[in-house]
């Protein structure tokens, strides 16, 4: 198996980067560009966004993105691209908003520019989308032909964020390396097709490195709506680091383990990296990590508010029963668990989730 690594054509990172949106979707059409938006951002920042384009004399199309990155939003989106003849599409917002961009411009085989309003996951780097039913239940992943053309993140958008966005998306960067370790030890295929790379590892392990050492820093900046160093480098970590360590490393027990507690309707509150970070938790009880390691990342939850037990994700009262479905879903056929280097079980994964339940506890 080849050793194969993705990663977005350009990643532009820096204060005032969504004021080049129009420059790059004009190199990449002059035929009009659509933009998948969330209501915060049409609000807040479509007249300036606008008043670009009409400058550079590019059409501008807009769709106020709904509640979930779901098959019949995409669909909706694609035909009224092709009404609209437009030849870019571009994605801003949060981790659904992107997703839905990404999927509608695999579907209209056009190009995509991702500007993320927050770093609460690493979407917006990936050639990957999540797709969701209409209810929020995860439904499947949607593998796209190639990773996004042009990333622009905007710091000082970003760091005017809800800081429970930043901080969710340090759980979900967190995973990344431990996946990439597992998937690196099985020789299983990651989500880029091929087998674990060094470099993949090694932008896996520096992403779990900037957040143990700039994670409560960035944090505290992102409370005072400041974009420091330690900032800075979490939005990287977040975003890019994160994007390409998990696509081209590998996802594992972590990833699943979130899916599968997307089945009960009480952790729908509760965000993607959120979850992750328990279900990392979960997947060091899977492996019986040293308690070393399990504190390691235990005590870094604690230090910036990730959830690190079952009542923090709204699953305080929560039956065995219940539980047993998350296993039975987090261990489902093609799901990311059997990518660990052992054979895993619904039985083996309701004791993990109920061990860091109360270790985490």
């Amino acid at each position: 198996m080849e050793r194969i690594i993705f990663s977005p054509m350009k990643y532009v990172q820096g204060p005032g980067a969504w004021s080049k949106l129009a420059d790059y979707a004009g190199g990449l059409s002059t035929t009009g560009a659509y933009v998948v938006a969330g209501p915060h951002i049409i609000k807040h920042y479509w007249k300036g966004i606008e008043e670009s384009f009409a400058a550079k004399n590019l059409p501008l199309y807009s769709h106020t993105f709904s509640r979930e990155c779901s098959m019949a939003e995409i669909k909706r989106i694609v035909n009224e691209i092709h009404e609209k003849n437009c030849g870019v599409i571009i994605g801003i917002g949060g981790g659904k908003t992107l997703d839905t961009a990404k999927a509608a411009a695999y579907y209209a085989k056009l190009p995509v520019i991702i500007a993320p309003s927050i770093a609460s996951t690493d979407a917006p780097c990936s050639a990957l989308s999540v797709i969701y039913t209409e209810e929020g239940a995860f439904e499947s992943y949607l593998i796209l032909r190639n990773n996004p053309d042009v990333v622009l993140v905007d710091t000082a958008i970003i760091a005017q964020s809800p800081v429970r966005m930043l901080v969710a998306g340090m759980g979900d960067a967190l995973a990344t390396y431990y996946e990439a370790r597992a998937c690196f030890a099985s020789g299983k295929a990651t989500t880029a097709g091929g087998r674990s790379s060094l470099s993949a590892l090694a932008i896996a392990r520096a992403c779990r490195d900037s957040l143990f050492k700039n994670g409560l820093r960035a944090k505290l900046a992102a409370e005072a709506k400041a974009v420091s160093s330690a900032l800075d480098d979490i939005v990287e970590t977040n975003t890019y680091m994160s994007g390409v360590g998990f696509e081209s490393g590998g996802l594992a027990a972590a990833h699943a383990i979130h899916n599968g507690l997307t089945v009960l309707p009480q952790t729908h509150s509760a965000m993607h990296g959120e979850k992750v970070a328990f279900g990392l938790l979960a997947q060091l009880a899977l492996e019986n990590a040293p308690q070393e390691e399990f504190n390691e990342v235990l005590f870094f939850c604690r230090e910036i508010g990730l959830p690190t037990n079952l009542a923090a994700l709204g699953l305080k009262d929560a039956s065995d029963e219940e539980l047993k479905k998350v296993a039975e879903a987090s261990c489902a056929e093609g799901e990311t668990i059997h990518n660990m280097p052992f054979a895993v079980t619904p039985p083996a994964v309701f004791a993990a989730i109920k061990v860091a339940d109360k270790l985490g506890s």
